[in-house]
């Protein structure tokens, strides 16, 4: 029989503020797919636009943030599922491109949120990564922490705002939470429009700039200690990678500090007991468990001081930068960064 290649739609870029992680996460991964295995299509989504473009020009270009300056066809998706693949214009032509599956590279809203994990689900395209549901229940904090916390995992004191809020109602909000606490966009990644509030009076502009990112607000508690995380990759029979360990010497884990470790260190393996590294593991399971995880995701927690362990987030789709923390948990465990995507790609036949 002869091998017929897997063609695999590989998205990057899109609307959102975490866009150019995007681009070099999609980067490292393409660059580390095995071509002889599997046909790659290059689909970016322009940042202000939405526009889908299929991208045929140097890798470098998109790490680089100018590969949609040449090289690009707009493409738009088919809903017929006989075709499971987009269509596009060619010598005044509509041709279809078919698809075995997409790979979204996509951080934040619109992306990462299970919008595009809906679209391709209405094409009949498989998705390399949690489904629609998982996606958008992992990126809602006031949803996912629902769940966590109904199955007896410790969550976060936390007040919901919403628009309609007055003065009065935050402020008591914020009471009933206690000082310092955290102001969050309820949909957001990477930490954007999150403050460490210390006092009643800069919670105000808090609230604000949390509501410039979405139309609900968390307030949550602090949780003295640090901040841990599990890598897992699997659906059926999952794999850890180390558990680490986020080091902060003043503030919190905002995105500069995401990005640059300025004031900051992360190790891996985390300085704990191997005993309470495994209990960590172990919850980290059961939360991927819960919210209908898939593929891959990195489950973010707390460490108290006093060894309680509790749940702060989950991303569907982690950094997957040669630095980020999801590879480097697994490399901690024994796997390369090629290993890591060739394990992805194997999850589930193709």
């Amino acid at each position: 029989m002869e091998f017929r290649k897997k063609t695999i739609a590989v998205f990057f870029g899109g609307c959102s503020t975490e866009y150019e992680v995007s681009l070099k996460s999609a980067f490292s991964v393409i660059k580390s797919i095995d071509t002889e295995k599997y046909q790659l299509v290059l689909i970016g989504i322009e940042r202000r636009t939405g526009k889908w473009l299929w991208y045929r020009g140097e890798l470098e270009k998109i790490r680089d943030n100018c590969w949609y300056q040449e090289m690009c066809t707009p493409v738009f998706p088919s809903m017929d599922k006989k075709l499971h693949g987009f269509h596009y214009m060619k010598e005044g032509s509509l041709c279809i491109q078919s698809l075995d599956a997409a790979f979204p590279i996509l951080h934040g809203k619109n992306g990462e949120d299970g919008t595009v994990q809906g679209i391709l689900e209405l094409m009949g395209v498989p998705v390399i990564g949690c489904d629609l549901l998982c996606s958008a229940l992992c990126m809602n904090k006031e949803m996912a922490h629902r769940v966590v916390a109904a199955a007896g995992i410790r969550t976060a004191k936390a007040e919901i705002l919403r628009t309609g809020n007055t003065e009065e109602e935050v402020r008591t909000a914020a009471h009933r939470i206690g000082y310092p606490l955290f102001v969050k966009p309820v949909r957001a990644g990477s930490s954007f429009g999150i403050a460490k509030v210390f006092s009643e009076r800069e919670l105000p502009g808090a609230v604000e700039e949390a509501f410039r990112h979405d139309s609900i607000v968390i307030l949550e508690e602090e949780i003295k200690g640090f901040e841990v995380g599990c890598a897992i990759l699997g659906t059926e029979e999952l794999l850890t990678g180390e558990v680490d360990e986020i080091e902060l010497s003043q503030g919190f884990f905002n995105y500069t500090e995401k990005y640059t470790l300025k004031t900051s260190g992360i190790h891996v393996p985390a300085r704990i007991s191997a005993e309470k590294a495994e209990e960590i593991k172990k919850t980290a399971i059961k939360i991927y468990r819960l919210l209908g995880c898939s593929f891959f995701a990195r489950v973010d927690m707390f460490l108290s001081p006093a060894g309680e362990i509790y749940f702060n987030e989950v991303n569907t789709i982690p950094g997957f930068t040669a630095h980020s923390r999801y590879p480097n948990m697994l490399k901690a465990a024994g796997l390369s960064f090629d290993e890591i995507i060739e394990k992805i790609l194997g999850v589930k036949p193709l």
